[in-house]
């Protein structure tokens, strides 16, 4: 998920070099039916960047979930919920 936000970033113009984007992600695992399951992963971006490109940084977080294989792979069975913050 990362790498296909940072490709989408990259498409702005945000540089994502390693001192200036990383993320935390969390998940949440619950017993259903007597089966442990990941139910959902909670992501949240962290990026440096100025003001002027706070707007498409936002816009790249609200559309590059279509394009990433890892949560295309399992969204409708795993909620995802991802959030950035400027630094």
């Amino acid at each position: 998920m990362m790498g296909t936000l940072a490709a989408v970033l990259a498409g702005k113009k945000i540089v994502t070099s390693q001192d200036r984007y990383h993320a935390e992600v969390k998940g949440d695992i619950e017993n259903v039916d007597g089966v442990l399951k990941i139910t959902s992963i909670h992501v949240n971006y962290f990026l440096k960047v100025n003001r002027e490109q706070e707007k498409d940084a936002e816009d790249a977080l609200n559309t590059y979930l279509p394009f990433c294989p890892g949560a295309q792979s399992v969204i409708g069975c795993i909620k995802i919920n991802h959030e950035i913050t400027f630094t």
